[in-house]
Formats: structure tokens, C-alpha cells, sequence
């Protein structure tokens, strides 16, 4: 068999780049939006892949894109190989560059939850020279630590829409519970609507978090416009958490609280009619480009998935 007979050899960076993304969006469009490129170019490179290996990858009909079976097969052995190769490159990227100082990543609720070892493991394991410091925020005021400095970057839940900050990885996508006292009429409920929630009351927030964070986290009205009494102003979780154990209020919180914050006094009953809130690594734009910050998002980039996407709770 001649050298270019082979997948191994023969394959080049754009027909692999091309099938793996294509393999994860299963559609032409975003794949060329992914690689810049245009979905006739997309086409062919497909095509001249699918010549070199000798059967069809993708299955296409006018409406959707889905891989062969040889196809999937193919995805299932290049992706870990693509993955560990790009995390090789990133290593000797970053090691050349001498990433080293002092990184300090701040943090709501979890963070990055079950990820947040990886993540810390693949930086450090890519930057030995670079400290890392970790520090809590409050939701009272959850982006002044990065803006005012004394954070490099921030985990907190989206969305967060500001000019100076960029939005990077999502880590955990996670579904939304009430925190309901123990022997609140919602407390033995398999779930409970949002609509429901229109006789209940909810916390308002002190300082600095944006209005259009705190309504998406804690509504202020029911799906059909109905408002929801907003009681005690919060600066932060635990303080929110004791109110409701104690009878002054409820509050939509995410999924994950049950998990690290489980308390014999709070009940955590599924919401529905709410959507589903991310976790996301936000970063002050003005700092794009420099070694740590583009060390620890390749870092999130690659911790996230080698563990098989956003954690979901």
C-alpha cells in the first residue's frame, strides 16, 4: 500500500478538521461558519475524503446530514487523537511562551463544579510556573472582582451581557429548582410551574448585579405576566439560603445548589417554566490575546471536552 493509500498519512488537517466538525454539527451550514469557510468548500472536501477512503462518511438527504456507520467509526477513533494532538501543541504553545506569574480565578456558587479539578489539573499540568489563587463572589455584586481586578477571570452563571467582558467556554449547563422551606405546600411536589409561583415570594438583590442577570435567575413575573412579590433585598447565597429556611421567602436556584448546599431545613423541588441557566468562563475583553488568560481558556477548552461537554446537573 503506498503512503498515500493510508488515512493516517494521507489525511490532511483540513479534510480532518472538516470531518470532525462536521461529524459533531451534522449540518453544512455551521460547519463552514466554524471553519470560515464556505459550504461548497465544505462539500468538496468531504467528497475528496470520502474518494480517498473509498465509501460514503455522511448519510444526506434534503433535509438533514447524519454519518455512516464507517463514518461514525472513523469520528470515534480521530476525535481522542485530534483532542490529545491540539492538547499537545497548546503544551508546547504555552510552555514556550513561559506562561508564569499569578492567575486568579473568581467564582459563583460551584464554579465550574465537577470540572473544576480538571480544569485546575490541565492548567497546572501546561503551566507549572503559573500560580493559581481562587476566591468566592457574591451575587450581590458578581462581576465586580474581575472588572475591578482583583480577579483575572470568573465562572458565574450566564447570561452576562456587558462591552467590557467576553463571554468564553460554557462548563455546566444545569436545570433550575425552588428552594422551598421544609413543610412548604410545594415541599412534596414532583415539580412545581413557575406559573405557581405568582402567590409567592421572591428575594430582590443589593449593589452591583445587573438587572437583567438577577430577573433572569430570579423572575419577577409568571410566564403569562403575573408578578411575583419580590421580598428582602440579598447580597448573597447563604444569606438568601437562611431566609428561606426560615419561612420569609422561595427562590428558583440551579440545579447544582442541591448538590454542594443541601440543608435539612430546605426542600429543592424541579421548576418548570424556566429555562435552563449555563456556567460560563467570563474574561475583561481588554485582556484578550495575553499568555495566562489564552493559557487558562484552552486549558477550560480541552478540560471540558475531554470530559464529554458542559456538565449537565
Amino acid at each position: 500500500m503506498s503512503q498515500t493509500d493510508g488515512v493516517g498519512t494521507a489525511m490532511e488537517r483540513q479534510e480532518l478538521e472538516t470531518f470532525l466538525t462536521l461529524a459533531e454539527e451534522l449540518h453544512f451550514g455551521r460547519t463552514a461558519e466554524r471553519l470560515l469557510l464556505s459550504q461548497a468548500r465544505v462539500s468538496q472536501t468531504v467528497k475528496k475524503l470520502e474518494r480517498k477512503i473509498g465509501a460514503p462518511l455522511f448519510e444526506r438527504t434534503s433535509r438533514r446530514v447524519e454519518m455512516s456507520p464507517l463514518g461514525r467509526q472513523l469520528y470515534d477513533d480521530l476525535a481522542p487523537l485530534h483532542l490529545r494532538m491540539e492538547a499537545a501543541v497548546a503544551r508546547a504553545k504555552d510552555v514556550a511562551r513561559g506562561v508564569e506569574g499569578e492567575l486568579t480565578i473568581a467564582f459563583l456558587g460551584s464554579g465550574a463544579g465537577s470540572l473544576t479539578s480538571a480544569i485546575l489539573r490541565t492548567f497546572r499540568e501546561r503551566c507549572p510556573r503559573c500560580d493559581v489563587r481562587m476566591r468566592e463572589t457574591q451575587f450581590g455584586d458578581p462581576l465586580g472582582a474581575l472588572r475591578g481586578g482583583d480577579a483575572d477571570v470568573l465562572f458565574t452563571c450566564l447570561p452576562v451581557e456587558e462591552p467590557d467582558l467576553t463571554v468564553g467556554p460554557v462548563v455546566i449547563n444545569e436545570a433550575r429548582m425552588l428552594a422551598v422551606p421544609l413543610g412548604h405546600r410545594f415541599a412534596g411536589r414532583d415539580s412545581v410551574s413557575l406559573e405557581e409561583c405568582a402567590g409567592e415570594t421572591f428575594f430582590g438583590v443589593v449593589n452591583g448585579a445587573p438587572a437583567y442577570w438577577w430577573d433572569f435567575h430570579i423572575p419577577p413575573r409568571t410566564p403569562s405576566g403575573l408578578p411575583i412579590r419580590r421580598g428582602q433585598a440579598v447580597a448573597g447565597f447563604q444569606e438568601m439560603m437562611t431566609l428561606v429556611a426560615t419561612g420569609q421567602g422561595v427562590s428558583p436556584v440551579v440545579a447544582s445548589v442541591e448538590k454542594y448546599y443541601s440543608r435539612p431545613d430546605i426542600v429543592f423541588v424541579p421548576l418548570d417554566g424556566v429555562p435552563s441557566a449555563d456556567v460560563a468562563l467570563i474574561s475583561r475583553t481588554a485582556a484578550a490575546g495575553t499568555p495566562r488568560l489564552e493559557a487558562f481558556v484552552r486549558a477550560v477548552r480541552d478540560a471540558v471536552a475531554a470530559n464529554g461537554g458542559p456538565a449537565r446537573f
